[in-house]
């Protein structure tokens, strides 16, 4: 998708029979995560015919301030970058100007107590939608204020879904989960052997893929010392052995760690293999993306805290088996939903802990402890640690599945993401929210069921 700056006409908008929507998200054009799904979110709708977009795109820096149409979508999408996620001047300014059916919001909680606190202003005009997740237990009830004070809140996980409906049970919840593009798929054989021809490894090599944002929850440090753990299993036990941990990702990013320094301490490439460790570090097409997928063996995620994981989620459309946590919504990715309590919790047994557990997709590792961390704006969160153990137990495990054994978890992954978080299923569970939002909530003048005031007993 292309932008272009564009003069725009703030005159007093005409009638429109389209639902005219207002997003606050990172810059949907942006490669985060949050900004990515918003992408597919409006994308998706738009195909619909029946949708309008205005995009207040953020938390990236700016050439410029002048607003942009997507030239995919002319008329029907046009973006305004802002510093941060904006604040009540820019809103009141938006909606006066645009003049929007519905206000729909993303990312954390944390960077939108501005919005809530003025929405009396905003609902009293138009229904306010919160596309939600949140990592971990105990149930949040500090949330409870915003949550009361949206509309509807959407839930991307259904760890979120279950924390939403117990701490704002009075709110309307919907479980709508993120999708996987159809370009996400496993290449063809030949395609792998010339990836890793490019790769300059041979095709016996054991790929080992992490691709994450380089920040202290992601535990990308501790990967690496893990791995070199793994190494010298591997060496010992299998003599002929060779693998390779390709971490996609910013080594500089000032939330995380000095990956080549780590790996240097630890004499990775350094001895007669310069392969042991490769890292990519530019932002590359989702095409060069599913090559790597495709040619790794599996990929991993060992985050203490994991909203959703779309490295993994990616993975398994193509094929690829996964290592990850058992926590967030990763935990849906590796397990069968039917796996899972009725609250959406995995069925826990405390023997499990620190232990590897085979699903049909892949590897879960059970947390070995799950510490209560927080900050003056999340009083309290679970932060689920794992072990070296464990890690290097997983990949070895992996390792000896053999080619054959990983194909058929990988396949099995495949089938998982398109029977659940297909994009048929996605763009349907949006469309009928949004419009039945729409019909039985209104906007502006044929504005219902807000009241912007509640009677108390004294």
């Amino acid at each position: 998708m292309t932008e272009k700056v564009v003069d725009l006409d703030f005159s007093p908008p005409t009638a429109n029979k389209k639902i005219k929507i207002l997003t606050i998200s990172d810059h949907p054009l942006s490669p985060s995560g949050v900004g990515t799904q918003t992408k597919y979110f409006i994308a998706e709708l738009l195909r619909t015919g029946k949708y309008e977009f205005v995009s207040l795109g953020g938390a990236i820096k700016h050439e410029n301030y002048n607003p942009v149409k997507v030239e995919d979508f002319g008329e029907d999408w046009v973006i305004y970058p802002i510093d941060g996620y904006g604040n009540p001047d820019t809103i009141r300014s938006v909606l006066r100007t645009t003049k929007p059916d519905i206000l729909w919001f993303m990312t954390d909680p944390r960077f939108y107590p501005w919005l809530w606190q003025m929405e009396n202003e905003v609902r009293g005009l138009i229904p306010m939608i919160y596309y939600h997740v949140w990592d971990n237990y105990p149930y949040p009830h500090y949330n409870k204020i915003w949550y009361d004070s949206t509309d509807v809140v959407a839930t991307i996980s259904k760890l979120t879904s279950d924390i939403v409906r117990v701490v704002s049970p009075d709110v309307e919840e919907k479980y709508i989960p993120h999708a996987v593009p159809e370009m996400f798929k496993k290449d063809t054989e030949q395609k792998n052997k010339e990836f890793r021809a490019e790769l300059g490894v041979d095709e016996d090599r054991f790929i080992i893929f992490w691709n994450n944002r380089n920040a202290r929850r992601k535990q990308s440090g501790s990967l690496v010392f893990w791995y070199a753990s793994f190494l010298k299993k591997l060496k010992k036990k299998h003599k002929n052995a060779k693998a390779t941990l390709l971490m996609h990702t910013e080594v500089k990013d000032p939330n995380g760690q000095d990956l080549f320094a780590v790996a240097e301490s630890l004499g990775l490439n350094q001895n007669d293999d310069p392969k042991e460790f490769l890292i990519s570090q530019e932002k590359v097409p989702n095409e060069r993306l599913v090559q790597i997928y495709s040619a790794a063996d599996v990929t991993v995620s060992v985050s203490d805290a994991e909203g959703f994981g779309l490295s993994t989620f990616e993975s398994l459309a193509c094929e690829t088996p996964i290592i990850v946590t058992l926590t967030g919504g990763l935990q849906e990715q590796v397990t069968e939903i039917k796996q899972m309590n009725q609250d959406f919790t995995l069925k826990r047994n405390e023997k499990n802990s620190g232990k590897c557990i085979e699903y049909k997709h892949g590897i879960g590792l059970e947390p070995t402890s799950k510490a209560i961390i927080g900050s003056q704006e999340v009083p309290f969160i679970y932060e689920d640690r794992l072990s070296e153990h464990q890690v290097v137990e997983a990949l070895m495990k992996m390792y000896e599945y053999g080619a054959e054994k990983r194909n058929e978890l990988g396949k099995a992954g495949r089938e998982h993401i398109l029977k659940n978080y297909n994009f048929k299923k996605f763009t349907e569970s949006w469309d009928e929210l949004l419009t039945e939002v729409h019909d039985k909530q209104g906007s502006w003048e044929n504005r219902k069921g807000y009241k912007a005031w509640e009677l108390r007993k004294i």
